[in-house]
């Protein structure tokens, strides 16, 4: 028996002020994009529709297929065509929101009570014939003026009352958040309703990175949240015009969004609460599909290799471009992905030693992967010799 010189007793006493740290993972599958549509243009065949103009569009501007065009890898590219067509067609939107706010404006309250109404026996009606997004709701306005937070809490109220309900897959975005106090109070207000209600705070401000008093501003959004905050989406626009950038210069790629998207991210780690990347306003229309869709794919790229799975999409065409990029991020890794796991879950050498926190990014890529349809289970179990379930128990680090 060796000798210590430290008593138990006491070393409990010490340490008993302590909590064990677990980190949380978000639940379920997370979409890889929300799709804002205006409430006005919400219809009961806006998703189809979507999916239509998106293969339209790439039949029209890319009948040879989506190589040339975006410079795909050869060995993935005729994988990426064919998965982009098949996501187009079977599941075209993973998450939709009815906007209410910027893509809406301001409407005389009568007309926004009868699209908030109108809307929501829509989402009942997706609701009743299966044909729902895995995940929906609505953003509404801010709570920046009394006037706006008045109509915005008032959208909602009819909106929600006439949805019966909060079904599962419904989330509320909050948007231009600066303070604490209004987390706080849009808490309150969700705690009327008696509801299960859960929604994204919108990291559209400086204020919502850092506070007044130069302290990081979402931990203690995530705080006031009580648990109701399941999202943070950032907002490319009206953060780079609060940070005084040039219209030339308002776009996700710029440094500013950078430190913004890393305070978010080390913010919301180990929380469960998921990340969103913003939007580009270079749209694949006209006589410019071709560069919009560069833009498009280029930044929805550099998102995914910054830890962001999921962006905006305003305009049905960057559907093909979203699921281009998603798809090409994971297939062009997955055999060197595979083969890190393998050798992990093998404890074999090599001349990469891979601790548990990779083995559990690299399970759940390939998780992510089979929810987006990059990968089915068939091909995930022949390269990385594992079930889902066992990728899904390495990526809980059982």
């Amino acid at each position: 028996m060796p000798r210590t010189s430290l008593q138990a007793e006491a070393v409990r006493a010490v340490t008993a002020r302590l909590s064990d740290v677990e980190p949380r993972s978000p639940a379920g599958r997370q979409p890889v994009h929300t799709c804002y549509v205006p409430a006005d243009r919400v219809t009961p065949a806006t998703i189809a529709d979507w999916g239509a103009q998106a293969l339209a569009a790439l039949d029209e501007h890319a009948p040879d297929g989506l190589a040339d065009v975006l410079d795909l890898a050869p060995d993935v590219a005729g994988a990426v065509d064919a998965r982009v067509r098949a996501k187009l067609e079977r599941e075209p939107v993973e998450d939709l929101r009815v906007d209410f706010e910027d893509g809406y404006g301001a409407r005389p309250d009568d007309e926004e009570d009868a699209d908030a109404e109108r809307t929501a026996h829509v989402v009942r009606d997706w609701l009743r014939d299966g044909a729902a997004p895995p995940r929906f709701g609505l953003r509404m306005k801010s709570f920046d003026t009394e006037v706006s937070r008045e109509r915005g809490i008032r959208t909602l109220d009819v909106f929600l009352t006439a949805l019966g309900g909060a079904p599962e897959g419904f989330v509320i975005t909050f948007p231009k958040v600066t303070s604490v106090a209004q987390v706080e109070v849009f808490g309150d207000v969700l705690d009327l309703f008696g509801l299960p209600l859960r929604f994204e705070v919108q990291v559209e401000t400086t204020r919502s990175i850092v506070d007044p008093q130069g302290r990081l501003a979402i931990p203690r959004f995530l705080e006031a949240g009580r648990g109701r905050v399941t999202g943070l989406h950032f907002g490319t626009y009206d953060y780079t015009a609060g940070c005084g950038l040039g219209a030339a210069h308002q776009h996700l790629a710029h440094g500013a969004c950078d430190f913004a998207r890393n305070v978010m991210q080390v913010s919301a780690a180990g929380t469960g609460v998921e990340l969103s990347d913003g939007s580009t306003n270079v749209l694949p229309v006209g006589d410019d599909v071709h560069e919009g869709w560069r833009t498009h794919y280029r930044l929805a790229r550099r998102s995914l290799a910054h830890g962001f799975y999921q962006g905006w999409d305003l305009h049905p065409a960057q559907l093909v471009t979203r699921y281009a990029a998603v798809h090409a991020f994971h297939l062009e890794g997955v055999e060197a992905d595979a083969r890190r796991l393998r050798a992990y879950v093998a404890r074999a050498g090599g001349s990469v030693l891979d601790e548990p926190a990779t083995a559990q990014a690299l399970s759940t890529s390939f998780l992510r992967a089979l929810d987006c349809g990059a990968l089915d289970e068939d091909e995930i179990h022949r390269t990385t010799g594992l079930t889902v379930t066992e990728l899904r128990a390495l990526a809980r680090r059982e």
